[in-house]
C-alpha cells in the first residue's frame, strides 16, 4: 500500500490497487477503516512517519553530528529512489502535494508527521548543544532539504540532484 501512495499519491492510486497490494478485500477494509481511503491514508501516513522517525532515532544514536545523520538519511533515500527507478518518493511528499484544502484531515495527519519529524531533528540539534529556536529550523530546513532534494531527483531521474 505504501509503495502504491509513494509511486502515485493519494489521488493517482484507485482503492482496488491498494487492496490488491495489500492482499486484503473489500469487506476487510471497510471493517477496519469504515472511513474508506481517508483512513486508509491517515493510517499509512502515521506507518510512514513511525518508519521514518524511528529510522532516524537509529541514525541520530549512531552519528553525533546530526548534520552526519542527515547524509545517512539522503544516502538511505537515494538508494530507495533508485532501485525503484525513480517511482518511489516520499510517500509524505507525495501524499502532500496532491492534497487540497478538502482534505482536511489527510492534510492535519500530514502536517503532525512532519511536525514530529522536525521534533525528532530539533532535539538532536539541541543535544549538539544549539538554541532551541535554531534547532527548531535547523530541523526545518533538514526535512526541507531532504523533501526537496528527493523531489528533485525523482524529477531528474538522477540523484546527482540529492
Amino acid at each position: 500500500m505504501l509503495n502504491a501512495l509513494s509511486r502515485k499519491g493519494y489521488h493517482g492510486v484507485g482503492l482496488t490497487e491498494l487492496l490488491a497490494e495489500a492482499g486484503t478485500p473489500k469487506g476487510v477494509l471497510y471493517h477496519h477503516f469504515p472511513g474508506g481511503k481517508t483512513e486508509l491514508a491517515i493510517a499509512a501516513i502515521e506507518t510512514v512517519v513511525s518508519h521514518m522517525t524511528g529510522g532516524l532515532q537509529k541514525l541520530l544514536k549512531r552519528h553525533a553530528d546530526p548534520a552526519d545523520a542527515l547524509q545517512a538519511w539522503m544516502v538511505s533515500a537515494q538508494k530507495l529512489l533508485v532501485g525503484s527507478g525513480f517511482e518511489q518518493g516520499c510517500p509524505l511528499a507525495s501524499i502532500a502535494l496532491e492534497s487540497t484544502p478538502d482534505d482536511a484531515a489527510i492534510r492535519a495527519a500530514l502536517a503532525y508527521g512532519f511536525s514530529s519529524i522536525r521534533a525528532h531533528l530539533a532535539e538532536a540539534w539541541q543535544n549538539a548543544g544549539i538554541a532551541p529556536a535554531r534547532s527548531a529550523n535547523l530541523a526545518g530546513l533538514m526535512v526541507s532539504a531532504y523533501e526537496g532534494a528527493l523531489l528533485q531527483a525523482r524529477v531528474a531521474g538522477q540523484v546527482q540532484a540529492m
